[in-house]
């Protein structure tokens, strides 16, 4: 007995040794170091090819990029389980891609639904896999050489190599997956694309502070010796990561390096260096394939038509006219990108957010970031993918698959609770509605439409009578609706909503226009026709002088402040990421010293307007950016959460005073007091009971009017001039697809 206990307790050390070094080691021993390496994709002069087996054929990358978001979890939850996708898989492919690019590693599921997705289908989709650099390492003290930088950085390329490979255990980490990667999907994955869209001081400080580092030569790729001390340390860890595949797995794939237009390898004059940071390089020409490299590398890059916006100031951008007969900066610098070159070029990131606030516009074609509807989204992705390939790049990938509503932006992100983000849907926030799928709130249907039609109201959601005219009020994770009735509610009566929720200001006279109200009001609807109405808010609970004041005049907005009873309501702006005196930079020429001072400021737009239309994507005439509708003596409206300045609606959290504060802090909310009147009189407000549905979010899936239209370009391949053709029958087949989609879903939710 004594032995045979022995017996298991030694074959269970050496088999959890044997387990340890398949799954959990990177130390390779290779038995057979001339053996020949495979490879089934690889790149030829500027082309991508792969081979399934019938010889080397071109290959374009038609991608989507995947986020790891989902309604009520950030990302680092790692939430999505198997059957999402595979749902997901088979709608990608549907629309016509061929590729899925993941940034960091994922959950094991994506592997397994991966794997039994290509297993299940002779036409796969293929894999590119990125390898994440955090924002911490990005963003400290490190330098690029630094051993928790460098060293943790090539670790995590191992890890990712095992994992495609379906031979590692990844135990708990820092914004990393874990548990036991077992699925092996290697047969699919095209290639690598290791970094991120680097920060331009982490370069800048890598490569001061390493100077006289020299050059590397490795047996997979080398340096030139142009190449700055980062591009030295980005071919150290990429040949690491060639070199451990070919002696573990003596396979080879396609590799590239993250890069984006901040670090792109051009000259730019001295005022657009300081104002926009393009101060440092990183240049992939300085990275050289030795013979040894059979697959080959590509140039990474994300690239969207509004940024850089620079490029305006640059005659041989600006003045670039397409075959559509605009200014085109964007394919102008494509062009730049594609002709610099001597390997493929992939745009593996470029985007339109389908989101009602913006953050940038494009000056030439109208492709901006943010303030566009989903039929608008999917025909500006149209408009870029056909310059990324009339510039000659070898493919791209959209940004993104899904929205996600953990996401922040710069120009909103003082406004919200970021540690509640992922419970609520910040139509403000571009950067939540990159995706060509919507999450939208309820489990089948939302808890309203603005479309004209009131079948959704009910008695229940009254809160008061006022001069005939009846207010009612519901909400979910996106939006507050109200609804107001009456015999004269149409476009040619101009109604008022006060709205008060905080009671450390508001004022019961507005002065323009004048109205008063029994209350004091913080916000006022004003309903004035199609064209001409928007929400007012009273100037001391104005966010946008709290916060962004100084970037926009030079003043200390905390010197001379509103009064708390300050009768003055006024038009609710968003800041953009666009100059109010450019001749500093138009002026400039290489070289000048320029200083830098805080002399320029930057524009804001009216985010407060409303727009006039059906927001019912189950309707034919659906504008996803409608935020009012009238029907026949009732007009229904839609207000999203931050422009009430919510700063967490799932915990009924709204801003406090911000001249108590100095910015915005938060305050809880359980009672909102609206009214209703023409303004003939003082009008009452009612009360209206809020409580939040805290981390119990709902959400439905919703594919947009841009998966649809870009489905009409891959899949079906309807050419980029017919669906930007006026009135295109293929942009209106687009769009029929997705009501009778979202028409669909609405009826299974009802039978359900």
């Amino acid at each position: 007995m004594k032995r045979f206990i022995i017996s298991v307790a030694v074959m269970t050390v050496v088999a959890m040794f044997l387990a340890f070094l398949y799954f959990g080691t990177t130390i390779v021993i290779d038995l057979n170091p001339n053996a020949p390496l495979e490879t089934w994709s690889r790149t030829e002069d500027k082309t991508i090819q792969i081979n399934t087996g019938d010889g080397w054929e071109d290959f374009e990358i038609r991608g989507v990029d995947m986020g790891i978001g989902i309604p009520g979890h950030f990302a680092t939850d790692y939430a999505i389980d198997k059957d999402t996708y595979l749902r997901w898989f088979k709608l990608i492919k549907e629309m016509g891609a061929n590729t899925v690019r993941v940034y960091i590693l994922q959950s094991p599921s994506f592997y397994e639904a991966l794997l039994e997705y290509n297993t299940d289908n002779p036409d796969p989709l293929y894999l590119i896999h990125g390898v994440w650099i955090d924002d911490y390492n990005q963003n400290s003290h490190m330098d690029g050489f630094d051993p928790d930088y460098k060293d943790r950085f090539i670790s995590d390329c191992r890890t990712v190599v095992d994992v495609i490979h379906g031979r590692r255990w990844v135990e708990l980490g820092r914004l990393t997956a874990s548990g036991m990667f077992v699925y092996d999907v290697s047969e699919w994955v095209l290639g690598y694309i290791i970094g991120v869209e680097w920060e331009a001081p982490t370069v800048a400080y890598t490569d001061n502070s390493n100077e006289l580092i020299g050059s590397y030569h490795g047996k997979y790729i080398s340096t030139t010796s142009d190449a700055s001390a980062f591009e030295i340390m980005l071919a150290e860890v990429g040949d690491d990561m060639l070199n451990y595949e070919a002696a573990r797995y003596k396979e080879q794939r396609l590799l590239a390096f993250s890069n984006w237009a901040t670090t792109d390898p051009f000259d730019y004059p001295r005022a657009i260096e300081v104002f926009f940071e393009k101060y440092t390089k990183v240049d992939v020409e300085n990275i050289v394939a030795e013979d040894a490299l059979v697959s080959g590398m590509f140039a990474s890059y994300h690239i969207y038509p509004y940024y850089p916006d620079y490029l305006q100031y640059l005659p041989q951008y600006a003045n670039y006219v397409d075959k559509y007969g605009d200014n085109n900066t964007y394919l102008a610098y494509l062009e730049t990108l594609a002709d610099y070159h001597t390997m493929p070029v992939v745009i593996s990131e470029f985007g339109i957010p389908s989101a009602r606030g913006s953050a940038q516009v494009d000056a030439n074609t109208n492709r901006n970031q943010g303030s566009m509807s989903e039929s608008d989204q999917g025909l500006a992705l149209v408009r870029c993918y056909d310059d990324i390939m009339t510039a000659g790049c070898s493919g791209c990938c959209v940004f993104a698959w899904q929205d996600e509503w953990f996401k922040r932006t710069w120009n909103t992100m003082a406004n919200v609770d970021l540690l509640e983000t992922p419970f609520w849907s910040d139509y403000q926030t571009n950067e939540q509605y990159f995706g060509l799928m919507s999450f939208d709130p309820g489990n089948d249907r939302s808890e309203s439409y603005v479309d004209g039609d009131k079948e959704e109201w009910t008695e229940d959601d009254v809160i008061g009578t006022s001069d005939g005219r009846t207010l009612s009020m519901k909400y979910d994770e996106k939006f507050i609706y109200f609804m107001v009735e009456g015999s004269d509610v149409n476009e040619n009566t101009k109604l008022y909503l006060p709205i008060d929720t905080t009671q450390k200001s508001g004022s019961k006279t507005s002065i323009n226009p004048h109205v008063t109200f029994d209350r004091a009001a913080d916000f006022l609807i004003v309903l004035d026709g199609k064209n001409n109405s928007r929400v007012l808010v009273q100037e001391r609970y104005e966010v946008l002088r709290a916060m962004q004041h100084r970037p926009m005049t030079g003043e200390d907005p905390y010197i001379d402040i509103p009064a708390s009873d300050s009768s003055n309501f006024k038009h609710i702006d968003l800041l953009l990421q666009t100059l109010t005196d450019t001749s500093v930079i138009k002026n400039a020429v290489p070289n000048d010293k320029i200083p830098v001072t805080d002399k320029y400021f930057y524009k804001s737009y009216e985010t407060g307007k409303l727009t006039y239309g059906n927001a019912n994507p189950a309707e034919k005439d659906y504008n996803s950016l409608a935020d009012f509708c009238y029907g026949d003596g009732f007009v229904e409206i839609k207000i999203p959460w931050q422009l009430l300045n919510f700063s967490n609606p799932s915990d009924m959290q709204i801003h406090d005073d911000y001249y108590e504060h100095y910015g915005v802090e938060n305050m809880s909310l359980d009672t909102m007091y609206i009214g209703i009147g023409d303004g003939d009189d003082t009008i009452s407000l009612f009360s209206k009971k809020m409580v939040g549905w805290g981390e119990t979010v709902t959400y439905h899936e919703r594919l947009k009017e841009s998966y649809f239209i870009m489905q009409q370009l891959w899949a079906n391949d309807v050419s980029p001039e017919a669906l930007l053709a006026e009135n295109s029958p293929e942009v209106a087949a687009a769009e029929e697809a997705a009501r009778k989609a979202a028409a669909a879903e609405a009826v299974s939710g009802d039978e359900s």
